[in-house]
C-alpha cells in the first residue's frame, strides 16, 4: 500500500495551482481550463483557506444565477478543507473522498501544504498495485517462482 506522499512523488506534475480569496470565479475557472484541473486551493498567507471546484461553480454560479466576473472565490469555496497527513495510506485517502464525496485532497505535513491528490490519482496507483499482485499471482500460480 502506497502512501500519500508516494502517490505525490509518482505524479508527472507536482505543482499545486492556488488562487487566493479575493481572485474572481472567473479568473479561476480560467485558471482551471488553462491547468486542465478540477479544483484550486484558496491559499491566504501559507494557510489553506478553501477549496474551490468545478462542483462549487456548477451549484454556488450556474444555479443561483451570480456573475462569475463579479464574485470572488471566498463566497463560494469549500472550507473547511479536509486534508491527509503525507503518511496516509491510499487506502485511507479513498475512503475520506468517497465517504465526503470528494475529488481532490490536500496533503499536509506539519501544517504545510505539499501537494493534492485526484481521485484519479487514487484510482491509477490502486489499479497499479492490484496489477502487480495479480502478476505476482500468475507467476505464483505457473510455478515461475524466480
Amino acid at each position: 500500500m502506497k502512501s500519500a506522499a508516494q502517490i505525490l512523488k509518482s505524479k508527472p506534475e507536482q505543482t499545486v495551482e492556488t488562487v487566493t480569496p479575493s481572485t474572481s470565479v472567473f479568473d479561476a475557472v480560467k485558471r482551471m481550463a488553462e491547468k486542465n484541473i478540477g479544483a484550486l486551493l484558496i491559499m491566504e498567507d501559507a494557510n489553506i483557506a478553501g477549496i474551490f471546484t468545478e462542483r462549487d461553480y456548477a451549484r454556488k454560479i450556474i444555479l443561483m444565477g451570480r456573475s462569475s466576473k463579479e464574485t470572488p472565490v471566498r463566497d463560494i469555496m469549500t472550507f473547511p478543507v479536509m486534508f491527509v497527513r503525507p503518511d496516509q495510506t491510499n487506502e485511507e485517502c479513498m475512503a475520506l473522498m468517497t465517504d465526503n464525496r470528494m475529488r481532490h485532497l490536500p496533503v499536509v505535513d506539519r501544517g504545510r501544504l505539499i501537494g493534492i491528490i485526484s481521485i484519479g490519482d487514487l484510482v491509477k496507483d490502486i489499479i497499479s498495485e492490484q496489477k502487480f499482485i495479480i502478476e505476482q499471482l500468475e507467476h505464483y500460480i505457473k510455478g515461475d517462482r524466480g
